[in-house]
């Protein structure tokens, strides 16, 4: 900021709302007065044209009345005003007025006033010219070399050079390549139009290669023009100044040399007649209008720039020398000579404050009022700071400034999903073995209490399963309007998803009195999906490799009754026994225990166990809970299955290894290409022919080679995603068996569902094995900690793809021990506490090696063991891996 502002000797607002750009402000004798003061001409894009002759009787006084010497209605936008010898036979100095369709020359003459108002102008039309193409800007000079009389050449919106010789119209030429129409200069000494393109190149066209070129009016080629009737236009010189340009400026230093000065939108151009650059300024800041004149000192020119924090800079050359404050942003600014004050700088802002000034050395300096020293209550400022803090704890509590409740009666998000297939199954391009795969109809409706902006439901299902629409809009313009929609939902591809769970979200703006534009809320709506969308009733196995067993509190429940889509038989002796068949292809089979509480679920693959396992222990619930029976639980009493677990894991980072081995020689291969192709390329463009030497064999073998490695890269992230999908619903299992085993209510669970399932999906550069380990990691130092010493651990900041996962399956096992030996899962500031291990009754340990693990196998031989609730004399519980279940 400028430690002076610029001093204000004259200024006055400009009409009603009007706007004004750079081409609207003019300063000349416009009256051809023998004083020769120049006169401030203002034009609007409203239409109006002003003619200002300020008097101030003292300096920093506003306009008067008199100060206005014309004020004229033209009823069409200005978009420029010029002032030089436009009439022909006579060398005085007219106005000429551009519209968007209109070129209109005045003569402007002075009247002396005989009273108190003052002078008078008045205006005379002179000649207008009708455009056929709108207009855009228009520069003058005398174009060819002629003497006493300026040409007016106007730039039309689409490329158009229109030249004026006074009253007549001469040609009209188009640039070549136009895009955008830029600023218009026009150079006397090398008698050259200057511009700059969209291309962002400033560009020099002679006027005699303008005036001999091909006409405008006849553009389409002719066989007369194809045989060489008329010349074709060509640029003079051109130079790529990188950006696009506000204004260009010529400026003579004499008679044998001439500047040209180009403003863009971060540097600030000078360049020689030949377009040779003389100098450059980077600005730091962005410009507005610019004006370079003549400086006093011999073979320098002084620029006045503008920028849009309000400031006026003054270089020399590239050196600045001054830097002065106004009080609006100028996009015109001009020089001249007003009631015999020389230098007067004249700018206008685009909303009509017109102002003139000059520099000084006035000084605003601010202040600071004197404030009245008191003396502090420090019991006042006691009882005010718990008051504070008793507002900002309620705040806390409350968790937001809108209760939860009001939220989500803004807008209300039901689902509904087909307990029955689609009649024609909307399953498209699918990639699963069997012929017919099935979809089934979700229905969510929309209920808004208010008026909502931007409403924008997006529905999310595990893959593979898929939608046939994700995302819906809707405006809620008026209160209480109910929107539908409905999509189909099928299974891609021949896996199983890691959760039957949906979930639709709307995202809404809420306006309010404050804020019109509305407030951004989210609210979700989750859906279960019926298991028969994935499963078919399947023959039961009496042999598999992976069981669990559930324990319950409640005699056993005829599956039929839990299952009655799938049964298969409807025998009395089968009803402990059913099979399930994934379109996916694995087969699982439930057995109930005729005698004991219990039900097993077995199958050849272990990640195939959740989605049957979670299936089986939410329909109990149900079914109790219809019952009235309050009180039912599940169990689990059997080894967590660790080991089938790390198989899981280590075949993931396998396939993430491998995928990232393929990456690194993909990218050797390319480079190779690319080698090869250099080579032959020089080999092609050599004059004298030498032989390939085979390398056009290497390219096609190199070729082949990239191609195969982009199919395994492909093939390879498709298994990727399905190891990671199998591996999720393995890591539910996990800890649903946790969450039986250990009795953890379901603020615990959540926290091992965060730590074990963070990402959605996995890549090379955040992938599920570290990500869990720095999670289960901090468990282990925090909540889990037995001592001191192993919260003081640091743990890395930094996530990278590990060397092996035999680091990440030695915290899970430790985390499973901690838990088995009394640990509590905790987030609160507390938990950071070691903890005294406690061992609960019907907890396995975990073997922490493998003579401890040889020691649980020999004693583990008996089956269903009742378990003894542990005392201090008990050194190890019992542990009873299951075996078979009893018929």
């Amino acid at each position: 900021m400028s430690l002076f502002k610029a001093r204000d000797w004259w200024s006055t607002i400009l009409g009603d709302k009007e706007e004004f750009d750079q081409g609207c402000l003019c300063l000349a004798n416009v009256d051809n007065s023998g004083n020769g003061q120049d006169k401030i001409i203002v034009g609007s894009f409203m239409g109006y044209l002003r003619i200002f002759s300020p008097h101030p009787a003292k300096t920093g006084d506003g306009a008067q009345a008199e100060d206005l010497l014309l004020e004229v209605d033209l009823r069409d936008p200005v978009l420029q005003v010029e002032v030089g010898k436009f009439v022909s036979g006579t060398e005085m100095l007219h106005l000429a007025v551009l519209h968007s369709r209109k070129l209109c020359v005045y003569s402007v003459s002075g009247t002396l006033g005989n009273v108190e108002h003052g002078n008078q102008c008045q205006m005379k039309l002179m000649y207008e010219h009708n455009l056929q193409r709108t207009a855009c800007n228009m520069t003058y000079g005398s174009f060819g070399g002629v003497k006493g009389r300026d040409l007016i050449c106007i730039q039309s919106m689409d490329g158009m050079l229109m030249v004026f010789e006074q009253e007549s119209y001469a040609f009209g030429r188009f640039l070549p390549g136009f895009l955008l129409p830029g600023p218009l200069a026009y150079s006397s000494r090398t008698d050259s139009f200057l511009t700059v393109s969209s291309c962002q190149q400033v560009e020099s066209y002679k006027y005699q290669v303008l005036a001999f070129a091909t006409d405008a009016d006849k553009r389409q080629e002719t066989e007369q023009q194809k045989l060489g009737s008329g010349k074709r236009l060509v640029v003079d010189w051109t130079l790529n100044i990188g950006e696009q340009a506000l204004d260009i400026c010529i400026v003579s230093f004499n008679q044998s040399a001439s500047s040209v000065f180009v403003l863009g939108e971060r540097n600030f151009f000078c360049l020689k007649d030949n377009g040779q650059i003389r100098f450059m300024k980077k600005l730091d800041w962005s410009p507005s209008c610019f004006l370079p004149y003549c400086s006093v000192s011999e073979g320098t020119i002084n620029t006045l720039i503008g920028n849009h924090n309000n400031m006026l800079h003054i270089y020399q050359d590239v050196t600045l020398k001054w830097a002065t404050q106004l009080p609006h942003i100028p996009v015109a600014v001009r020089v001249g000579c007003l009631h015999d004050l020389k230098g007067v700088i004249v700018t206008l802002s685009d909303d009509g404050h017109l102002q003139c000034s000059y520099l000084g050395t006035d000084p605003s300096l601010f202040q600071a009022p004197n404030v009245q020293s008191r003396e502090l209550n420090y019991d006042e400022l006691d009882v005010e700071m718990k008051e504070l803090q008793k507002i900002i704890k309620d705040v806390n509590k409350s968790q937001g400034v809108w209760p939860m409740t009001e939220r989500e009666d803004d807008l209300n998000v039901s689902v509904v999903v087909s307990p029955n297939f689609d009649s024609v199954s909307q399953a498209t391009d699918v990639e699963v073995g069997t012929d017919l795969v099935p979809s089934v109809t979700v229905k969510v409706t929309l209920q808004n209490r208010v008026i909502l902006q931007k409403a924008k439901l997006s529905v999310y299902v595990q893959p593979p399963l898929e939608l046939t629409c994700d995302q819906f809009t809707f405006q809620f313009m008026t209160p209480d309007l109910t929107r539908t929609v409905s999509f189909s939902v099928y299974l891609k591809r021949s896996y199983t998803p890691s959760e039957l769970e949906g979930n639709a979200v709307v995202s809404y703006s809420r306006p309010t009195d404050r804020n019109p534009d509305g407030i951004p809320r989210v609210i979700q709506c989750k859906f279960r999906l019926p298991l028969k969308l994935i499963c078919l009733p399947g023959q039961p196995s009496k042999t598999a490799s992976h069981k669990i067993t559930i324990d319950t509190n409640k005699s056993p429940v005829s599956l039929l009754s839990l299952f009655p889509g799938f049964a298969s038989q409807s025998d009395d002796d089968q009803v402990n026994v059913m099979g399930f068949h994934f379109l996916g292809g694995a087969r699982i089979t439930v057995l109930a225990s005729k005698t004991s509480q219990r039900y097993r679920i077995q199958s050849e693959q272990f990640e195939d166990l959740w989605l049957i396992t979670n299936e089986l222990i939410l329909r109990l619930q149900e079914y109790f809970e219809k019952q009235g029976v309050k009180d039912f639980a599940c169990s689990f009493s059997g080894s967590i299955p660790l080991q089938e677990y790390f198989e899981l894991i280590d075949h993931h980072f396998e396939l993430r290894i491998n995928g990232e081995k393929l990456e690194e020689l993909l990218s050797e291969r390319a480079v190779q290409f690319r080698a090869i192709q250099r080579r032959l390329l020089a080999r092609f463009k050599d004059k004298t022919p030498a032989p390939l030497q085979h390398l056009d064999t290497l390219l096609d073998g190199t070729y082949k080679q990239v191609i195969a490695l982009a199919d395994a890269v492909e093939e390879n992230q498709g298994n990727l995603f399905q190891s990671f999908t199998r591996l999720k619903s393995a890591t539910h299992l996990v800890i649903l068996l946790i969450a039986l085993w250990q009795k953890l209510s379901a603020d615990q669970v959540a926290i091992l569902e965060a730590a074990f399932l963070p990402l959605q999906e996995d890549t090379q550069e955040l992938g599920w094995e570290e990500t869990v380990d720095a999670a289960i990691s901090h468990l282990l130092k925090t909540c889990l900690s037995k001592s001191s010493k192993e919260q003081a651990l640091n743990l890395n900041s930094q996530l990278n793809i590990p060397k092996d996962t035999s680091q990440l399956k030695k915290h899970i096992t430790l985390l499973c021990d901690r838990l088995a030996k009394g640990g509590r899962l905790c987030l609160s500031t507390d938990a950071a506490a070691p903890q005294t291990m406690v061992m609960p009754g019907g907890c396995t340990t975990i073997p922490e090696s493998d003579l401890e693990e040889r020691s649980v196998e020999q004693d583990s031989t008996e089956l269903f063991t009742n378990h003894r609730h542990l005392t201090a004399e008990t050194p190890r519980p019992e542990v009873s891996p299951l075996q078979g279940v009893s018929e």
